[in-house]
């Protein structure tokens, strides 16, 4: 029997080393494609009541039965589904798994079993795999509100057809930051408020597609506790539309009783991205849910900007258009019978947002409110919150006398040459009363010949001039909306070639939709100001 030697030599060494290396090094190849293989760790992180269809109960874990609630949890896909603890009606306790509206994959929004019962509740994944569990608790459906008797005076101005009652009646006031706002506290948001007579705060909620913290579900209870309606606003951009759409529903998920689009001069000449927009947001959160948009009050300087999307069929049902009559240069009386003349048409409830900053005059504040109802508004609203001076709150809160209703603010006259979203809403309307015409923002000769044979149609004095005269009636008819999202996706598609990708449609055009959409504001009449 030979002798085992007691050293190995050098170069056995160096192979033998080698080959541990490549064990260990295989080894740990194995081990991360193991772990890449394993799904991601499910966790339930919160809870949040939404407030559709029912309203929130003040805490976030607090849900109505057959109501909705937003699940935020990591690791979830479109198979995730929420595990509640149910009753039976024959009195058994069990469980029960459902499935809901998968937004991201970490946000599910699911509704509530008709017979959950309060405890605890977890996302379950084909596997099956199991979160960790949070509890919530589960309240009955309350019960129907009385409806309100209808107002015995209905305006018959105000932007439109009149409507029911609102949120936006009566007087509310905007907040950029919460923080700047009485500090925050809710309690002394609803002192203030409530001493100058206001109901409603507009909190802003998003900017482009980013959801601001500020609008919480616990913070608008908080503020919903002490009697105030509270909406979200933001300002949007238009270049990402979607996401901006998704950052817009997240105000209803929060409980925002309303919500406010603060779409200006980004959205200029962008047509199909407004479009794309509202279809998101009317999808997200209904046809009822209570939707406005904040734009420039003097339509006729901002040809390019889209206020036929905006306002028109499953847009904005409410319209607060900017009249901020100081940093426009000229007096209340002017600057609202200029909004009220060329927003008149877009048949959506004119709700003016005063100005309440830059040292206004009490006397000014009190004419806007006056004249403001005397034009049939139900409702206004203030900007802002925190440079609002003593004297603003004052004038807000302070006793009105009624006045007299101004004479009519007149409609816009439209003939040839004329161009602009105004143009594009009357072709629209052209379009819907089955005349031949374009829908291209300019005023040519096919315009003024669809409006000629319109008008003899219908006995009107047949000048191919869009006035007072025929306005009225025109607007009778249903508008023929344009598919400008689709238009610019085909657009898109051929401009990068017959083998563009399905993402390519998804890059609109900077400008786009009718050719006045290329046109430039003639006059910014509020000049940009910090990035809202």
């Amino acid at each position: 029997m030979s002798a085992v030697p007691r050293h190995i030599p050098a170069y056995a060494a160096a192979v033998l080393g080698a080959l541990l290396a490549s064990i260990a090094f295989a080894l740990v190849l194995s081990a991360d494609a193991e772990a890449a293989k394993r799904p991601a760790k499910l966790k339930l992180s919160w809870t949040r009541c939404s407030s559709t269809p029912f309203p929130c109960q003040g805490s976030h874990s607090v849900v109505v039965r057959t109501g909705k609630v937003l699940i935020g949890a990591g690791g979830m896909s479109s198979r995730a589904k929420v595990e509640f603890p149910v009753r039976t009606k024959a009195g058994r306790v069990g469980k029960r798994r459902v499935g809901g509206s998968f937004r991201s994959r970490t946000r599910l929004l699911v509704r509530v079993p008709g017979d959950a019962i309060s405890g605890r509740i977890r996302v379950v994944m084909p596997g099956p795999r199991y979160s960790n569990s949070l509890r919530i608790t589960v309240r009955k459906v309350p019960p129907k509100p009385k409806p309100k008797p209808p107002p015995t005076t209905p305006p018959s101005r105000g932007g439109g057809t009149p409507v029911g009652d609102s949120v936006f009646d009566g007087s509310g006031m905007w907040i950029w930051y919460l923080r700047r706002s009485e500090s925050g506290d809710p309690a002394q948001i609803a002192a203030r408020a409530q001493a100058a007579g206001v109901r409603t705060v507009f909190v802003k909620s998003a900017d482009g597609a980013n959801v601001w913290s500020q609008f919480s579900s616990s913070a608008v209870a908080a503020l919903k506790a002490t009697g105030l309606n509270v909406c979200g606003w933001q300002f949007v951009y238009g270049n990402d539309p979607i996401g901006e759409a998704r950052a817009a529903a997240a105000a209803k998920d929060a409980g925002a009783d309303c919500f406010v689009i603060d779409a200006e001069g980004a959205y200029e000449g962008k047509y199909a991205q407004a479009q794309r927009y509202v279809r998101a947001l009317r999808a997200a959160v209904g046809d009822a849910y209570p939707i406005a948009l904040t734009s420039f009050p003097y339509v006729h300087f901002h040809p390019g900007f889209p206020y036929s999307v905006f306002m028109g069929p499953g847009g904005a049902t409410f319209n607060l258009p900017q009249v901020y009559w100081k940093t426009i240069g000229t007096s209340v009386d002017t600057s609202l019978q200029v909004t009220y003349q060329y927003n008149t048409v877009y048949e959506t409830p004119i709700y003016p947002l005063g100005q309440a900053y830059d040292g206004t005059a009490a006397t000014d504040l009190r004419r806007f409110r006056q004249l403001s109802e005397a034009y049939g508004a139900r409702g206004v609203s203030w900007w802002v919150w925190d440079y609002a001076s003593t004297s603003d709150w004052g004038a807000i809160g302070a006793g009105l006398t009624p006045i007299a209703a101004p004479e009519s603010a007149g409609y816009p006259t439209l003939r040839v040459r004329s161009k602009g979203d105004l143009v594009v809403w009357a072709q629209q309307h052209l379009s819907g009363a089955g005349q031949s015409v374009t829908v291209d923002g300019d005023f040519g000769s096919g315009t003024a010949s669809a409006v000629r044979a319109y008008q003899a149609s219908k006995g009107l004095p047949e000048t191919g001039v869009l006035d007072a005269d025929t306005w009225p009636t025109l607007l009778q008819e249903q508008p023929a909306a344009p598919d400008w999202a689709a238009q610019a996706a085909r657009a898109s598609r051929a401009a990068t070639g017959a083998r563009a990708s399905a993402s390519a449609s998804s890059r609109l055009p900077a400008v786009n939709g009718p050719r006045s959409a290329g046109l430039r504001a003639l006059r910014d009449e509020i000049p940009a100001g910090p990035q809202r």
